[in-house]
């Protein structure tokens, strides 16, 4: 199987704007999937850093309403206005699995070229948390879900 997806699109900003879009205002532009949903009813997302500055150790978490926080993962790697990768995890995968996320802003003139590439699905399960599609089905509609995701970082930065 294949083990992770690529996707990259250009958005019109710089990489500063594009990082800073995707890590603090990711409750906003964010688009839940029934597919790729992180809890069964889903909340609002951000990215946590608790009282020092941003970086390594911070988490992406969802808080639902009535306040319960589910962490979906860890930031693993903080380079802005370059590069960011975490730890993701869905409600429906086993406790001890984690993929990982990277996400990476490059400069293409007067735009930047973000690229998510998400990796560690050959350790996912079959069965429900792969909502019985053959591998390469599930890989499609992965790249699918992140198309979107960039496309909506993309129209919040108008």
């Amino acid at each position: 199987m294949t083990s992770k997806v690529y996707v990259a699109l250009r958005v019109k900003a710089t990489p500063e704007r594009a990082f800073a879009v995707f890590v603090d205002e990711i409750g906003a532009w964010w688009r839940p999937s029934p597919l790729f949903e992180t809890t069964p009813r889903p909340g609002r997302l951000s990215f946590e850093f608790g009282a020092g500055p941003p970086g390594e150790g911070g988490r992406l978490i969802e808080t639902r309403a009535g306040g319960k926080v589910f962490e979906i993962g860890k930031v693993m790697a903080w380079e802005p206005p370059d590069r960011l990768v975490f730890s993701w995890r869905q409600a429906n995968f086993p406790l001890d699995l984690h993929t990982e996320v990277e996400v990476g802003f490059q400069a293409v003139g007067e735009e930047t070229r973000v690229s998510v590439e998400h990796r560690g699905f050959d350790r996912v399960p079959a069965g429900a948390v792969r909502h019985g599609f053959p591998d390469p089905v599930l890989m499609m509609r992965l790249a699918d879900f992140w198309r979107g995701q960039i496309d909506a970082i993309g129209q919040a930065l108008g």
